[in-house]
């Protein structure tokens, strides 16, 4: 029987690593997105959208699929997803791969501060700017919206949901950007601080170095920690490699009892 591997995707990653699963001779692949973005990117496996209902909700999902491993290659900051795949791994018996793009690491001239929540972002600002570059996502413009005085350009994939802050200007765009289309947005908007999420890789770094170009200061969002006992390897082939000394060839394809749990293996 081909082994089972579900990706908890919605990130390039995510997508890189089911391309390379499903070119495996004999391997089945699923591919679970949250449904948040319309028009994600293309996926090379078999897709399915929506939530799973929580960690019980996946673990009987893990079960009904007979899913020989789950790979959580979602974003950063999808903390509750990571929790509950963490908590369905555990009661199942089913391997559990944690994959994370490293964060981003402040260099010499950058002016950061780092703060622990989206509600924290937004206490510094008052006293950094009056234009703020807004770069947190769609879901998280609540956390500014009490700042009245502020003037935000916000910017996302999809239209933002309210509540926002009452002057807010909206750019709906997708990366990866250039250092130079950055700088000419900070400059254009007279940006005098940017607001972002660790979310690491580089298809939206540059907004980084054009802040550091332009001396402009920078509240960073810290990622939310793993659940106790997990940790994340940084890429596609360390992934790759993490799956195949969790499961093993054996283990793979090891027999399972009649409530799913594997009962052959490492």
């Amino acid at each position: 029987m081909s082994p089972h591997v579900l990706v908890l995707g919605g990130t390039t990653e995510a997508r890189a690593l089911a391309g390379e699963l499903s070119a495996r001779p004999a391997t089945s692949v699923t591919t679970s997105l949250a449904g948040r973005v319309t028009r994600p990117g293309a996926v090379a496996s078999e897709v399915r959208v929506g939530g799973f209902g929580g960690a019980e909700g996946l673990a009987d999902w893990l079960r009904a699929q007979r899913v020989d491993a789950v790979v959580d290659a979602t974003h950063p900051f999808a903390a509750a997803i990571t929790e509950n795949a963490a908590r369905a791994a555990a009661v199942t018996g089913v391997p559990l791969v944690v994959l994370r793009r490293p964060g981003w690491q402040p260099g010499p001239g950058d002016h950061w501060h780092p703060v622990p929540s989206l509600a924290a972002a937004a206490e510094p600002l008052p006293g950094l700017g009056h234009r703020v570059f807004l770069t947190t996502g769609r879901l998280g413009l609540a956390a500014f919206a009490h700042l009245t005085d502020l003037r935000f350009v916000a910017r996302s994939v999809e239209p933002p949901e309210p509540p926002m802050p009452p002057h807010t200007h909206v750019l709906l765009a997708r990366g990866p950007f250039t250092v130079a289309d950055e700088t000419a947005l900070l400059r254009e908007h007279r940006i005098d601080v940017l607001v972002t999420k660790d979310s690491g890789g580089t298809a939206t770094a540059a907004k980084l170095t054009a802040a550091r170009d332009l001396a402009l200061p920078v509240v960073v969002v810290r990622r939310p920690p793993l659940p106790a006992g997990l940790t994340a390897v940084p890429d596609v082939p360390a992934a790759l490699r993490r799956l195949d000394a969790m499961t093993g060839h054996p283990a793979v394809n090891g027999d399972r009892s009649p409530d799913g749990r594997r009962t052959g293996g490492p």
